[in-house]
């Protein structure tokens, strides 16, 4: 498995798999708070769950 930052070779074994390392995991938490990257599937009605609802008139 290689990790998908860097592209090293990662044991299974490794605790920060699928990363080499925390420096290459930080980078991939750092790319999604930035939006690097998004997920380019719309949203279908009913693909949200009760919790995701907007809260009713009352708050």
């Amino acid at each position: 498995m290689k990790c998908p930052i860097c592209r090293k070779p990662v044991e299974r074994s490794n605790p920060e798999l699928p990363f080499c390392s925390e420096r290459c995991r930080l980078i991939d938490l750092g790319n999604w708070a930035s939006e690097k990257y998004v997920i380019s599937t719309p949203l279908r009605p009913g693909d949200q769950t009760e919790e995701e609802d907007p809260a009713p008139d009352g708050g």
